[in-house]
């Protein structure tokens, strides 16, 4: 019963607190906080699509930290090749063999990719077992993706544990 009234009780929350926090603090907008707070969620509940859950969240923490460095040290690895002549640039397209599966891992994985700076994914196959990345330089296309495949494939697959 408490399920069907608060199906997604996080939101109801959330909601609630925005919702007293943009509004003075009366008992007609608690009563109206009370309102959208149950009834949204209720609403939007049928329309969520379930995704994969975070298994790990320390290794996630840690993850996150791994990406913020590995793009700070991108940006001055493009940096020099951009300064340098365009003809010691080598750009590529190549293809990632994918071990991880689900929507939402696989689009953390594309946006990885892509936040780092020096290369970009470009899209998927039709079966989502390859995703094809676009590299602004690429010297040896088996230990990129290799480099790749450890570096951020694996963690994600511990990460969300498939």
């Amino acid at each position: 019963m408490l399920k069907k009234l608060f199906p997604m009780p996080l939101h109801s929350v959330l909601l609630l607190i925005v919702w007293l926090l943009l509004n003075d603090l009366s008992v007609g907008h608690l009563v109206l906080g009370l309102i959208l707070a149950i009834s949204i969620p209720w609403v939007a509940a049928p329309l969520s699509d379930p995704h994969a859950r975070v298994k790990k969240p320390l290794h996630a923490l840690r993850y996150i930290l791994m990406v913020l460095g590995d793009i700070v040290v991108s940006n001055f690895e493009v940096a020099g090749r951009i300064l340098r002549s365009n003809k010691h640039l080598k750009p590529g397209l190549i293809a990632l063999p994918l071990d991880l599966t689900g929507h939402f891992p696989l689009a953390v994985l594309a946006s990885t990719i892509s936040l780092t700076p020096g290369t970009v994914s470009v899209d998927f196959s039709e079966d989502m077992k390859w995703l094809y990345i676009h590299a602004l330089h690429v010297d040896d296309e088996h230990s990129l993706i290799e480099r790749i495949k450890t570096r951020y494939e694996a963690p994600l697959r511990e990460i969300f544990a498939c």
